[in-house]
């Protein structure tokens, strides 16, 4: 692996733990461990949110697969949560960082947050960004959320999925599995359909498929700049590079090919998909296609459902776009999680 690009603050030694090889989750524990309050330091309106009201708690559980699973939870201190919302992390990323400022500005609105990274992401057991199985992740994600779900404290509220990219396309197949489970869902640029312009070419794709049978966690598929095409701020961009446990290397063959056969899987299935719903897609968005946004709000076949599309804005509505967009499309979704947790 070469050597990662040196980020203003950090040491030599800080530079070494940086460089190591994140493929196994010790490595991603490390860095994580070592970069925790220089990630919460940063200068990105996400971390000015005060957090004295706010009690965090993290753990570590095995699953019924073996796998030992990183999980977080935000509750306001001193009151009883009006809602509580179950998160879904995007591509390569973690629910920690960047995700951290978003549960405080919720629990700040009287929300409980609850996330967890999937198998072979973040802090969880597994190789680095490696999906075998899609299927296989969803159902370690309906069943961590469906046992926090079961806490008697917890249990009289209504509970709202919140998925960002391809988290957006964990949470409507966790709602394909499980149709009545969950009050509703926010999906912040939900994976339904990658970008044509990010899929390699038919004939290339067809070799990739068939490889992936034999090379599963291969790191060969061809993949343009996300922080790019994902960040319109540039000052936000370049801070993205502290989310040090986030994958930055090629998709590997199984997970490009696993996440390619959800979205077609999610495209045919629209109509099934009968949950209250809110939408949020930046119209310039390269990532997530946006025709596929407005494709799931006509098809749903839920009776609640809103779309807001804002303009210019890019990928990453809630962490990359300018600070009066990021508070906008904020106040969307505290406005919308107030309607429905009365």
């Amino acid at each position: 692996m070469a050597p990662r690009k040196r980020l203003p603050g950090v040491d030599d030694e800080l530079q070494k733990i940086l460089d190591a090889n994140m493929d196994q989750v010790p490595s991603r524990r490390r860095a994580r461990e070592a970069f925790k309050d220089i990630q919460l330091g940063i200068d990105h309106i996400l971390f000015k949110a005060p957090c004295d009201q706010v009690k965090m708690e993290e753990s570590y559980e095995v699953n019924s697969r073996g796998i030992e699973i990183f999980t977080k939870s935000w509750l306001p201190k001193t009151s009883k949560p009006k809602a509580t919302v179950f998160y879904c992390h995007g591509y390569g990323d973690t629910c920690t960082f960047f995700f951290e400022g978003m549960a405080r500005k919720l629990v700040l609105s009287g929300f409980g947050v609850f996330a967890m990274d999937y198998p072979g992401f973040g802090l969880s057991e597994g190789l680095h960004c490696y999906i075998p199985s899609f299927n296989s992740l969803v159902d370690d994600v309906i069943e961590h959320y469906s046992k926090v779900k079961e806490n008697p404290e917890l249990r009289s509220l209504r509970s709202f999925l919140f998925g960002q990219s391809m988290g957006g396309a964990v949470a409507l197949k966790m709602h394909l599995k499980q149709p009545t489970a969950w009050d509703g869902a926010i999906l912040v640029a939900p994976m339904c359909k990658i970008a044509d312009h990010m899929v390699p070419p038919w004939l290339l794709t067809q070799i990739l498929i068939g490889m992936s049978h034999v090379l599963p966690k291969s790191k060969l598929v061809p993949q343009k700049d996300l922080a790019e095409a994902a960040f319109r701020d540039v000052k936000k961009r370049e801070q993205a590079a502290y989310n040090v446990v986030a994958y930055k290397d090629k998709p590997r063959l199984r997970t490009a090919v696993e996440m390619l056969k959800t979205t077609e899987e999610i495209e045919q299935r629209l109509e099934e998909v009968s949950l209250p719903l809110l939408i949020l897609q930046g119209e310039a968005d390269t990532v997530t296609d946006p025709s596929v946004s407005k494709a799931l709000y006509e098809k749903a076949s839920s009776s609640d459902k809103t779309l807001k599309l804002y303009k210019e804005a890019y990928h990453a509505l809630l962490d990359g776009e300018p600070d009066d967009v990021i508070i906008k499309v904020f106040s969307d979704i505290v406005s919308w999680l107030d309607q429905h947790s009365s």
